[in-house]
């Protein structure tokens, strides 16, 4: 069962114009969730950093759909500080870098993420992991 898409939050609600929204973890949210987030981004004229935000949509809602619990949410917003990307589920233990051997096919979702953020981290609590990415100048 992959259940519906429900709005987790008013845009209002999170500062700033953006979007929010929880599912149930499936993989086949991963493809649809990247949709979403290029279809905002397009709307607010956001072009360059389509691409970027979709690998970093990509990399943290696999990481909440394999290792996390319960539903997972999403929330991007474009602000004065940068484009906000957030993922949670209700995993406490934080999501963390790990080192990835040559071999390994998996395992470097965060490395990737915190080598294009401006800066990402987790909340004290353990259930969301959120990255900012720079936008073009004079853009909220």
């Amino acid at each position: 069962m992959t259940g519906h898409l429900v709005p987790a939050a008013p845009a209002a609600a999170i500062g700033s114009p953006g979007f929010a929204v929880c599912f149930l973890p499936d993989d086949c949210r991963v493809r649809q969730m990247r949709r979403i987030t290029a279809a905002y981004l397009r709307s607010r004229g956001l072009l360059p950093v389509l691409h970027t935000a979709q690998l970093v949509v990509s990399e943290l809602v696999t990481n909440a759909i394999r290792h996390g619990r319960g539903e997972v949410g999403l929330t991007v917003a474009a602000g004065a500080d940068g484009l906000r990307i957030e993922v949670s589920d209700d995993n406490p233990a934080p999501a963390r870098l790990r080192p990835a051997d040559e071999a390994d096919e998996c395992g470097r979702g965060l490395l990737l993420v915190a080598a294009l953020a401006t800066t990402w981290g987790v909340s004290p609590d353990g259930h969301t992991t959120w990255a900012v990415l720079p936008l073009p100048s004079g853009r909220p």
